[in-house]
């Protein structure tokens, strides 16, 4: 129970960057040890940053949202206007450069975290594992038998 609990720990802090020697002193485990789950658990800790990127975007999640309806608000008007003015205008030309501004800047703005389900980490890592195999049986130095 304690060393899942260790394991526990350890894809927490390395989900917020620790590095392997500032959690070997946290958790007492050797640097080598860490290494090893880090290659067993990249999967886990890839969602665990996920959901550390989610919550740090739930906080600053009022200021992303005031960001998004002042510029769809703009753009909406920006639309507004131009459908107003006949393309011979002058200043449509710097309405036209405003809605792509704007346009551009809304999508700026749109990032969604992604999410593995267990089954799909449970297929990655035996892709991983097959590739591994793969990988090292092709670097292993061929053994010749003599015949005769």
């Amino acid at each position: 129970m304690e060393l899942l609990q260790t394991k526990e720990r350890f894809i927490e802090l390395r989900a917020k960057g620790w590095s392997f020697d500032k959690i070997a002193k946290e958790t007492g485990k050797a640097k080598q040890t860490l290494i090893d789950w880090s290659k067993e658990l990249q999967d886990q800790i890839a969602n665990c940053k996920a959901l550390e990127l989610e919550a740090l975007y739930e906080s600053y999640y009022l200021m992303r949202e005031n960001r998004l309806q002042t510029f769809g608000a703009m753009l909406t008007k920006i639309k507004e206007e131009i459908e107003r003015r006949s393309l011979s205008d002058v200043p449509t030309d710097k309405l036209l450069e405003l809605l792509l501004k704007y346009n551009s800047q809304v999508k700026e703005e749109i990032i969604e975290p992604t999410y593995k389900s267990s089954q799909e980490i449970k297929e990655e890592r035996e892709d991983r594992e097959i590739l591994d195999e793969l990988t090292t049986f092709q670097t292993e130095p061929v053994m010749r038998l003599k015949v005769g």
